[in-house]
């Protein structure tokens, strides 16, 4: 089992863990903000999925090549990328002004956490 060279695997082990929870939980959260998501922004009935799809699509369609990235280039690393890029997203998509900017940011979302979770 992969220990920790600092010798603190459970602090190590609760950050991914509490990473691990919002990535499937911002999977499904949006749901609940969707009445006002169309509303403020003014999205057409069709498109309002996208907010939801992109996310599982690019995290999904991501997942396997952030993986292997995380071999090629340190787990630590990839992790804090994706935290970071997850981070700046999720503060883009917040301040969305227009339809496509929310839908960027989703799928910004997604490259994240499929960058991190591995």
């Amino acid at each position: 089992m992969y220990k920790n060279s600092r010798g603190r695997p459970g602090r190590v082990l609760a950050a991914v863990a509490v990473a691990q929870f919002v990535f499937a939980l911002d999977m499904s959260v949006v749901n609940v903000a969707l009445p006002a998501i169309r509303t403020d922004l003014g999205f057409a009935p069709l498109d309002l999925s996208w907010v939801v799809h992109v996310y599982a699509l690019t995290f999904g369609g991501l997942l396997l090549l952030g993986g292997r990235a995380s071999d090629l280039y340190g787990r630590r690393r990839l992790l804090l990328l994706g935290l970071a890029v997850f981070g700046l997203c999720s503060l883009g998509g917040g301040l969305a002004q227009e339809p496509w900017q929310l839908v960027a940011a989703r799928a910004g979302q997604g490259v994240g956490a499929a960058a991190a979770a591995p």
